[in-house]
């Protein structure tokens, strides 16, 4: 009967050690980098490589705005339904990871 009141005490002792662990909080550094370098250019002036690759991608989608900078990469801000998301191409329809 000892041995059960002590097993008892020791597993009931060690299942609170892992309560009374508190962890501290993560900080996370958000690195932002400005794109400042794309300049607006109209609906028209987007490549049909670009326009196909969008209606592939996100069927339905309505190009809202489009930018681009010196690097030809394209910067197209559009609308599906009542959602808004901005995309980033390159002059051959290609997306990429910004």
């Amino acid at each position: 009967m000892k041995k059960l009141i002590v097993s008892a005490i020791i597993v009931l002792g060690s299942l609170s050690t892992y309560a009374s662990n508190e962890t501290s909080p993560t900080q996370t550094k958000a690195v932002v980098s400005a794109q400042a370098e794309y300049t607006e250019v109209s609906a028209d002036a987007v490549p049909a490589a670009i326009k196909t690759a969008l209606q592939t991608a996100y069927p339905g989608a309505k190009l809202d705005k489009a930018f681009v900078n010196e690097k030809k990469e394209y910067k197209l801000e559009i609308s599906v339904g009542d959602q808004r998301a901005t995309v980033f191409s390159d002059v051959n329809g290609n997306w990429l990871k910004i």
